[in-house]
């Protein structure tokens, strides 16, 4: 998605919306099990918080651990074969490392909601989306069948679905992939959770599809004060929805830094390359795009030293290969994990 990140507009906290922290999550470490009762490190001590009313957005390439952040998050580790082996998640001040499943299954729907890619996997093509909507409101909310099916019309509405009345009854074979993103949301949405965790929503769908759906985000944000976790590989996209940016790198969170710091001012390499690699319509016209060479290392063979020293074109022989850097704070809530942070300036994007 092309947007344009010239004079970058700083989306607004939401009216009315609580303070304090929402989502705290410290030092995680999440492993999957590779056979004769081995681990390999997935998520490597990664720290990040998300205000009540917040926008972040969780960024970096395929691979980076950032979905896995997110389930851990949603305590769906398990569900995969992982385990949270370190760290802590606390929601609303409460450690959920330790949570039994059936409180993990109320805190699902009531406090924190998580909305997937590719939506139509994530729907049962058995049942109307209004009985799914439905049945999530009858468990959380404890509402019976025609006052959940009423809610279903309502959230329907809500996500600008249109004649919400009607397409309650309908499978979702009969939506598009845009319509079928809004369902989703209409459902995690229908039981008022204070957390809503959205996993890259807008990657399978077209340009214009995608801005609707970012514009929904933004509406029900400014609506319901909700804090927003937001996934995704696309600063474009980041830009306009989200006010703090993390940015993850082989399992490592390298940057963290509020939107307009970081994209005018990055104080990280893979940072500075991933904006670099921002597309620019009408600019530049003679010149190829830019990438960052190489691949994300895979867990388990993150080479010595910076993880990200082999694709760095600042990297410095006898010390970043051999020094694994540590967290740095370059600000108010600013942090970069760079062992020549100090001496480095970094392009952002170009000031209008």
């Amino acid at each position: 998605m092309a947007v344009a990140t010239d004079g970058l507009q700083q989306p607004q906290p939401a009216p009315g919306a609580a303070t304090g922290t929402l989502l705290r999550v410290r030092d995680l470490t999440v492993q999957f099990p590779v056979g004769r009762g081995r681990w390999t490190t997935v998520v490597d001590g990664a720290s990040f918080d998300v205000g009540a009313g917040e926008s972040v957005a969780l960024v970096g390439e395929s691979g980076s651990g950032k979905t896995v952040s997110s389930l851990a998050v949603m305590g769906l580790t398990a569900h995969t074969g992982g385990r949270i082996s370190a760290g802590s998640v606390e929601f609303e001040g409460r450690d959920l490392t330790a949570l039994p499943p059936r409180e993990w299954r109320t805190l699902r729907g009531t406090g924190m909601g998580m909305i997937f890619q590719q939506p139509i996997r994530s729907l049962n093509p058995a049942y109307t989306v209004g009985d799914q909507i439905a049945e999530s409101v009858r468990r959380h909310l404890g509402l019976d069948r025609r006052a959940a099916m009423a809610r279903a019309v309502e959230m329907l509405e809500l996500v600008q679905v249109p004649r919400a009345a009607e397409r309650v009854h309908e499978y979702p074979h009969a939506f598009s992939g845009g319509m079928c993103q809004r369902v989703m949301i209409a459902m995690v949405m229908a039981c008022n959770p204070r957390l809503l965790i959205a996993d890259e929503p807008t990657t399978a769908l077209d340009v214009t599809v995608q801005e609707t759906i970012l514009q929904l985000l933004r509406d029900l944000q400014e609506q319901t004060g909700i804090g927003l976790l937001f996934i995704t590989h696309d600063l474009a996209v980041v830009a306009e929805l989200c006010r703090r940016v993390v940015v993850m790198y082989a399992g490592e969170v390298i940057e963290e830094a509020g939107a307009e710091e970081l994209f005018y001012t990055p104080r990280h390499p893979y940072t500075a390359g991933l904006l670099a690699s921002i597309p620019h319509p009408g600019r530049n016209r003679d010149r190829r795009l830019t990438a960052i060479e190489g691949r994300v290392p895979v867990a388990g063979e993150w080479p010595s030293g910076c993880r990200f020293r082999e694709r760095c074109p600042h990297a410095r022989p006898g010390l970043c290969d051999t020094t694994h850097p540590a967290t740095t704070p370059t600000g108010d809530r600013s942090t970069a994990r760079c062992l020549r942070t100090t001496e480095l300036e970094l392009q952002g994007v170009q000031q209008p």
